[in-house]
């Protein structure tokens, strides 16, 4: 793998998607470079164009050029990280947890994100997508607290860092962003304060990435 080109990872700085990847990579300690690609359509450089088509075929964010391979899928990406290099581990190694972790990936991933995310929302139209996002983003955290609660420990599952606290934090700030009410959600809440304090989250945040409008930069 040394003699293979850096990683280049498509990422747009608000994607909850390019979000999960950025931490996963940061945990693996893999360095890589990053192509700004916007999703709005009248951005410069965006996901929609006829050269991007190429790169994924959705028109979508994250991709990761990585070993010679092109991947377009943010779930996928974190496993074949997971599979190439293997330490640390994002996913436990009790078939159970593992389990558990998978679950909690995919109720994200394919339960509530998907649902709100700026495509649909454009779809739905300016005056009824907050409400569209709202209602979705709820309805999926009323489940996602349930299993939250009788699974975690000092992360979403039991004290090991995995691929459920990535998919946890690009979701909750999803969350904020479409003014979710979390009073219902302590555990949510609580996983996702502890989670924002590691290293691996504060670099990859949306705020600190290079397309980041200044307004939203963090310092």
């Amino acid at each position: 793998m040394a003699t293979n080109p850096q990683p280049l990872l498509y990422s747009y700085w608000p994607s909850s998607c390019s979000w999960r990847v950025r931490i996963a990579l940061a945990i693996k300690k893999i360095d890589y470079e990053i192509k700004p690609t916007s999703l709005v359509k009248t951005a410069s450089e965006h996901a929609y164009t006829d050269e991007y088509k190429e790169v994924n075929p959705m028109q979508k964010v994250p991709s990761l050029k990585i070993d010679g391979h092109t991947l377009c899928d943010s779930v996928a990406i974190m496993h074949y990280l997971d599979e190439t290099r293997p330490e640390p581990a994002l996913l436990p190694q009790d078939p159970i947890k593992r389990a558990k972790v998978r679950e909690i990936v995919e109720s994200i991933c394919s339960g509530v994100q998907p649902l709100q995310n700026s495509a649909v929302l454009g779809h739905i139209g300016k005056e009824k997508s907050l409400e569209w996002a709202q209602h979705w983003i709820s309805r999926g955290f009323q489940g996602l607290e349930k299993i939250l609660s009788q699974s975690a420990g000092k992360f979403c599952v039991g004290d090991e860092l995995t691929m459920a606290d990535i998919c946890l934090v690009p979701q909750v700030r999803n969350a904020r962003r479409y003014k979710a009410d979390l009073s219902s959600y302590p555990t949510i809440v609580r996983l996702d304060e502890y989670l924002q304090k590691l290293d691996v989250f504060q670099t990859t945040h949306p705020s600190k990435q290079p397309d980041c409008p200044p307004e939203f930069a963090k310092k």
